[in-house]
């Protein structure tokens, strides 16, 4: 199966952690972390390993590593 890449919109400093996927097909993270020192990318990057079934080093950050929003790549087997 190819890797799937997804686009998210991040929302770092939210009361919960949860992603979602809207209508429109846009999908949204909202991270409990602060976005200092990457903690932010590293619990949005096993936020989406829990969400799809797959181990962490499965899931990387393509594009917008400091920016709210990211391209994720996800290889899903």
């Amino acid at each position: 199966m190819p890797p799937r890449i997804i686009q998210i919109k991040v929302k770092p400093n939210s009361r919960a952690t949860a992603i979602e996927q809207r209508e429109d097909g846009t999908w949204v993270a909202q991270i409990k972390s602060p976005p200092t020192d990457g903690r932010a990318n590293q619990e949005l990057i096993e936020l989406v390993a829990r969400h799809f079934g797959c181990r962490k080093s499965e899931v990387s950050i393509k594009a917008g590593g400091s920016s709210r929003t990211k391209l994720i790549q996800v290889d899903v087997s």
